[in-house]
């Protein structure tokens, strides 16, 4: 028996003691009489060299298939912690899951001053929507979803459809203080003009936010910010009003029509790439220190030496880099592009890790690790790249949104998955 596979077997082991534990040691007895110690710390301090323990042996083997011109690939090493288990529940999910949206006068009735903060949003693709294009895509798909009832007594989850977005470019709002007094006042109503509120204290009732005010828009209400989950694309450990085991973390992704065509492993001619502002990063400044002249990476804070796109496109591994806050839109762009992403971002709750092994499809550096980042880099073999680079492949569909007709296993349903595991767990009986 290989290393890589008593490595995947405790993985699967572990699997649902991944949301009590985050740093539990294990010790393997591993022959010829080797004692490997794994500190067990997947979404803030995943070592690299866990990635680098898999047998070359194991890597691949004859039924591998690899076609490069749709990504369809049959890899010995799976990106899903447990496929199977995974499908079954969520076959179940699909005809089963019910959510509530509550009803606004402001939805109804497009004169009222808060009627945007409330409607979808009229043209979800609209590339000024940026950063925050999750928020708005998670209603309209949701929308538009037989999920939705308007049986309350069989809703699983009750969604309350302000959007963060739209108040902070409110005239009206704004201010974080503002839309936390908004946030508030709007949870005492539904409160007490629905019953269902009280029923669980708000622990079944979602929202969604992808701006950085976010967090702060529940601060001002105590059952909202305890309470309430919210499917949030800030999901850090380290960051106050974020509760990993009740709230989710939801992928960043930029508005995007068309997917793209890959560009095949050996075309791609740069080994690293970066682009991004430095100035709120230390972790940031310390690798355009670091590695900002060497000619294999394209590092840049200003003006990229490659247009954004064809960097990810060209290059083979792609950095997102802890800025502001530990989640940037680069982990997608990555994915999408067919860039094997490096994570170098501390506490970071990457999105669906419950059901993918980001160890599978990505590289996850801790950030006092980024002097040994070529190191690291360099010490992948080719037969590793081209396993990460068709898991990558593999994983890519849960990373779109489809917001005018949502595919099984997109963005949305992997997002309604994560809600489903909580389902039920928080009802006070009435």
């Amino acid at each position: 028996m290989t290393l890589f596979t008593i490595l995947g077997r405790v993985r699967l082991l572990l699997r649902d003691g991944r949301r009590s534990s985050k740093n539990t040691a294990y010790v393997l007895i591993i022959p010829p009489f080797t004692t490997l110690l794994i500190t067990y710390s997947i979404f803030s301090s995943l070592p690299p060299e866990t990635l680098l323990l898999e047998s070359p042996s194991s890597a691949h083997n004859a039924s591998n298939v690899f076609l490069l011109h749709n990504c369809s690939v049959l890899s010995s090493s799976s990106p899903y912690h447990n496929w199977e288990l995974f499908d079954a529940d969520y076959q179940e999910m699909l005809n089963k899951l019910k959510i509530f949206v509550y009803p606004d006068v402001s939805m109804n009735n497009e004169s009222s001053p808060f009627a945007r903060i409330f409607l979808p949003h009229p043209d979800p693709l609209d590339p000024k929507i940026g950063n925050y294009y999750s928020e708005h895509a998670f209603k309209l798909a949701l929308l538009q979803s037989s999920f939705v009832t308007e049986l309350a007594e069989e809703a699983h989850f009750f969604f309350m459809p302000f959007s963060i977005n739209a108040m902070r470019n409110h005239p009206l709002l704004r201010s974080e203080s503002a839309i936390s007094d908004f946030v508030a006042n709007y949870v005492s109503r539904i409160s007490t003009d629905f019953p269902f509120w009280n029923a669980s204290g708000g622990a079944d009732h979602i929202f969604v936010c992808c701006h950085s005010v976010g967090r702060e828009a529940t601060s001002k209400h105590f059952e909202v910010r305890n309470n309430a989950v919210q499917l949030t694309c800030s999901s850090s450990y380290f960051q106050r009003l974020y509760t990993a085991h009740k709230d989710i973390a939801l992928p960043q992704i930029w508005p995007r029509q068309n997917d793209q065509v890959l560009i095949p492993p050996n075309m791609r001619t740069k080994l690293v790439f970066f682009a991004g502002r430095v100035q709120n990063s230390n972790i940031r400044q310390e690798l355009l220190s670091l590695w900002g002249n060497d000619t294999s990476f394209s590092i840049n804070s200003g003006h990229p030496s490659l247009p954004y796109e064809e960097g990810f496109r060209k290059s083979k591994y792609c950095l997102h880099v802890k800025g502001y806050e530990v989640n940037t839109a680069r982990v997608v762009d990555a994915i999408h592009y067919g860039c094997v992403p490096v994570v170098i971002s501390n506490y970071y709750e990457l999105p669906f890790a419950n059901i993918l092994d980001w160890s599978k499809f990505s590289i996850i550096v801790n950030q006092q690790d980024v002097p040994l980042l070529k190191s690291i880099l360099m010490s992948v073999s080719e037969e590793m790249y081209m396993n990460l680079y068709q898991n990558l492949c593999m994983v890519r569909k849960h990373f779109r949104w489809h917001v005018v007709m949502p595919e099984s296993y997109d963005a949305f349903h992997m997002t309604l998955y994560q809600l489903w595991l909580k389902r039920g767990v928080h009802r006070v009986a009435t």
